[in-house]
């Protein structure tokens, strides 16, 4: 768009991962007027990359999974898990045409491929482009400014991840269910053959590790440390350590779980970590990442053919993502119970 330009759409959606592209595909097949702002360049990195066999059919019915098989993601059909107990695999199920495989997705390569099939679509992308503010009709939430343009739309959607960008502009509160938590993360280059068969996880006193390999000789590893004397927090796990960093030092992210009070409202829906956010043992975030951002596409392509009023499809979503992550939270807090050595907030 020209600097200083006004348009409007069907929708803004604020970020280009898994969930604002999910949104955007969806909404732009069928027929709405989509504008896509992503504010940073790819790639772009992120803790959790395992995907299990339910991605699939999402893959297929956003028209990514040819893409994503030509890309030979790693597959594997489980994890080893070390938890409360021995060391047990895992597998993710099998039926008659053999055992179900998930996949090892390299997050810059999976947006990526999304971000691609949702400008196919018909979505306009904007990349980089900067989000600064929502436009505020009445009370309503009714487009937004970027550093270039100003852009009125039915809808916005943020799907720009866990600063929650829309949410904290309007003074929603969040709901936490967790104390604050951060996962440290890195990548390593070599070769770690245990790996390559399958991810581990592993919990001990202080936290948990867990290590995989996304690609031929690229290795990926989460720490998420309950106490703050975790001599593991800041470091790669030893089956790493003969492996050579990708980075000088670990990045790390807020997986503190919480949730936006309001995750739809007049003219807006959160998707994907803009709405809730849990840790990466939960295991399926960008599985519910995806899943969030066709909710939200369902909701609004209802609304605005009229086969919804919008105050009904707020409430469908709303319940909809409270329901999942209540679920998964309560669901979590049960596995951590679970361990030899429980962190002091679960007890």
């Amino acid at each position: 768009m020209r600097p200083g330009s006004e348009s409007t759409a069907d929708v803004v959606v604020v970020g280009g991962g898994p969930a604002g592209s999910a949104t955007a595909i969806w909404c732009a097949r069928h027929g709405l007027r989509v504008v896509l702002v992503e504010r940073q360049a790819f790639p772009r990195h992120r803790p959790g990359e395992t995907l299990p066999p339910g991605v699939e059919p999402l893959f297929r019915q956003l028209g990514v999974l040819e893409a994503v098989e030509r890309a030979a993601f790693t597959r594997h059909p489980g994890t080893w898990v070390t938890w409360s107990g021995p060391p047990r695999f895992d597998p993710f199920g099998a039926d008659s045409d053999g055992p179900w495989l998930g996949y090892q997705a390299p997050r810059h390569h999976l947006d990526r491929i999304l971000l691609d099939a949702a400008a196919a679509s018909g979505a306009l992308i904007c990349q980089p482009g900067h989000a600064l503010e929502p436009l505020d009709q009445q009370g309503r939430v009714a487009g937004v400014r970027t550093a270039n343009a100003r852009i009125a739309a039915h809808w916005v959607v943020d799907a720009g991840g866990g600063s929650h960008w829309l949410a904290r502009r309007y003074g929603i509160p969040l709901d936490y269910a967790s104390p604050r938590m951060i996962a440290r993360y890195g990548y390593a280059r070599g070769a770690c053959p245990d790996r390559d068969a399958a991810p581990r996880i592993i919990a001990d006193e202080k936290g948990w590790t867990w290590t995989a390999g996304i690609a031929d000789g690229l290795y990926h590893w989460t720490r998420l440390s309950f106490a703050e004397d975790d001599p593991l927090h800041d470091r790669p796990p030893a089956e790493f350590e003969r492996l050579a960093p990708v980075w000088s030092r670990p990045r790390g992210a807020d997986v503190t779980w919480r949730m936006v009070r309001e995750p739809a409202g007049p003219g807006y829906v959160c998707v994907g970590d803009a709405a809730a956010v849990l840790d990466p043992s939960s295991s399926h975030g960008v599985l519910k990442a995806i899943m969030s951002g066709m909710m939200a596409a369902h909701v609004i392509v209802e609304q605005m053919r009229g086969a919804a009023t919008a105050s009904a499809s707020i409430l469908a979503y709303t319940r909809w993502i409270s329901g999942w992550f209540r679920a998964d939270a309560e669901a979590l807090t049960r596995s951590y119970r679970s361990l030899a050595h429980p962190p002091a907030w679960v007890r």
